[in-house]
């Protein structure tokens, strides 16, 4: 089978890809530093807006690469073995919200996700927690997705 093929093969459906990343999962997040080296972390994302979002400090190395250049490059992944692996690179544009109401809602979605839902002490907690923070939608421009798992299927 040709490279090509391979990939049609391997690569999600849009409703999978959609499934994928509404799992719990570790998000890792590319962007650029001044030099143009890449500045690589592990971040918890929530939904918001229509698209992947994230929240974080606003002093935050990443912060001040995407107001320099908003290009931000987004890995999900998930498998132990060549067969198992799934994954979706995400090519997007960082678009940095900082207007307290958005920074609590990307906050209170990211804790939802990953904590389960919060009572009146875990919405009083994000809201301070906010005041540091800013939210970034992730506005994807592209993605490139695998799922190896196919490849027993076609075999």
């Amino acid at each position: 089978m040709s490279q090509g093929g391979m990939r049609a093969l391997v690569r999600m459906t849009p409703a999978e890809l959609q499934e994928f990343l509404n799992e719990r999962r570790t998000m890792s997040v590319a962007t650029l530093q001044r030099s143009g080296r890449p500045h690589l972390v592990a971040m918890w994302y929530g939904f918001a807006w229509d698209a992947p979002v994230l929240w974080t400090y606003a002093q935050s190395q990443k912060v001040a690469n995407i107001r320099r250049d908003p290009r931000v490059t987004c890995l999900v992944e998930d498998g132990g073995r060549y067969e198992e692996l799934r994954g979706v690179e995400l090519v997007c544009t960082g678009e940095i919200r900082d207007d307290p109401q958005d920074v609590i809602t990307a906050g209170r979605s990211v804790y939802e996700r990953y904590l389960g839902p919060l009572d009146s002490q875990g919405i009083e907690k994000v809201a301070k927690m906010s005041v540091k923070r800013v939210a970034v939608r992730l506005d994807i421009q592209e993605s490139v997705s695998w799922d190896h798992r196919k490849l027993r299927r076609a075999y």
